[in-house]
């Protein structure tokens, strides 16, 4: 049974979330994400099992996950800060089924108790051409997680058999009710002018469905674009 823990969220586009924890309560993150903590809390840094670091380590996440555990006698806090604009979406697991999947640069912590695990697609075809949403993490258990998307997220509900088809670096997490695959565009035109990609991720309900309006790789498509080229910068040196 994961921990039971109290959070609060700060800022608007740029979001801090702070985890409220008991005595010998804990809460798990990715490496690297934590802001601050206070007296009381210690740092257990771990592989969650060799087999599931290294599962991590080759699908491009983190090794490590580190456990920030309050082994003081009075409440503690520990905070989290999302690594771009965008907002942080928490997930009470109990009411979603005990089961959620979620892309693996989006998971940001979770209640100690919860597994988190890399999980790939079913398919053959997700896998070679789903992109940025082939591999997945599976957040398993009945507290609480919380992700973060970028720009502004929505929510969709999605009934039996209905079909919902979004861009793969867009799809943020989903219910494990909800079936997941890869779609090819089709049509010469839309392959070759479209603008949007080859493939699309069709998501079939029933099930919650969150999808974020700016995903990181197109934040950095758009960034490196704005940016002077070195050729242009280094020639107006000489001019």
């Amino acid at each position: 049974m994961a921990d039971i823990i109290d959070y609060k969220i700060y800022g608007d586009d740029l979001q801090l979330i702070e985890i409220e924890l008991d005595p010998q309560e804990g809460v798990r993150a990715e490496a690297g994400t934590m802001t601050y903590m206070e007296g009381g809390i210690e740092m257990q840094t771990s592989t969650g099992g060799l087999f599931q670091g290294f599962k991590r380590m080759f699908t491009g996440a983190g090794f490590f996950i580190t456990t920030f555990v309050n082994n003081g006698r009075s409440k503690a806090r520990v905070a989290f800060a999302a690594p771009y604009p965008g907002k942080v979406i928490p997930l009470d697991l109990a009411k979603l089924g005990g089961k959620f999947l979620c892309q693996k640069d989006s998971f940001l912590c979770a209640a100690n108790g919860i597994e988190i695990e890399v999980a790939f697609t079913k398919r053959l075809g997700a896998g070679f051409f789903g992109g940025e949403g082939f591999i997945l993490q599976k957040l398993q258990g009945d507290g609480l997680a919380f992700v973060h998307a970028g720009g502004t997220i929505v929510e969709k509900n999605l009934g039996v058999g209905e079909v919902l088809r979004v861009d793969t670096g867009c799809l943020v997490a989903f219910a494990a009710t909800v079936d997941y695959d890869i779609q090819f565009i089709g049509g010469f035109k839309n392959a070759l002018f479209g603008g949007e990609g080859l493939f699309l991720a069709k998501m079939t309900g029933p099930g919650k469905v969150y999808i974020q309006s700016l995903p990181l790789s197109k934040l950095a498509e758009r960034i490196l674009a704005a940016s002077p080229s070195p050729i242009s910068s280094s020639s107006s040196n000489f001019t």
